[in-house]
């Protein structure tokens, strides 16, 4: 997994970057609330970063903060919300607002959203509602990084579904194996696919 690349701005358009690092060249897909963040080209950067690999494509997500790329981690996780969609969610707002947005149910919001209809919006407050609410509404950035528990199964889900995966087809292969991290959780899980 590449967690984050720090590297020298090559190319910097409305649909992504691109950041050389080690004389590689990453390009990485943003949503504008990152793009605005990202320093002009030559300009050195440090994006944190999501990689989601189909059979057809693998693609880099680039985020300006932590709170943005777990955001987008929740977002992916919703049934009918992919990639894509989830940065034009991002791109319309900070996480923080988009927070604030989900907790007090703002469904019209997310409709706004290009490739967001109403059940899709209702779906996003119905199922990250429960995760964000007490935080916000009490007028505090919920840390949605925040350690629990059953945050390695979370992860390892939200992971699964980012390779392709339906939610109920994670949650099912994430009750055949054990571990203790996102990453042994996901492992185990393919293997369980095979």
């Amino acid at each position: 997994m590449i967690a984050s690349v720090r590297g020298r701005v090559a190319a910097r358009r409305p649909e992504g970057v691109v950041v050389e690092c080690g004389g590689v060249g990453y390009a990485l897909a943003v949503s504008s609330e990152t793009l605005r963040h990202v320093p002009a080209a030559g300009e050195e950067t440090l994006l944190h970063t999501h990689l989601i690999m189909r059979d057809d494509a693998i693609a880099l997500f680039g985020f300006a903060s932590e709170d943005e790329r777990a955001l987008f981690l929740l977002l992916v996780g919703v049934q009918g919300v992919g990639p894509k969609v989830a940065l034009a969610v991002l791109s319309g707002g900070s996480p923080r607002d988009l927070l604030r947005a989900i907790a007090a149910g703002d469904a019209a919001r997310f409709q706004a959203v290009p490739g967001i209809g109403k059940r899709t919006a209702e779906r996003i407050i119905v199922e990250l509602r429960e995760k964000v609410e007490g935080a916000a509404a009490a007028g505090v950035e919920p840390d949605v990084g925040a350690t629990t528990d059953d945050e390695p199964r979370s992860i390892a889900r939200q992971g699964l579904v980012g390779l392709g995966f339906s939610v109920g087809e994670a949650d099912e292969l994430l009750e055949k194996t054990a571990g203790e991290t996102p990453e042994d959780l996901i492992a185990g899980a393919l293997r369980a696919a095979r």
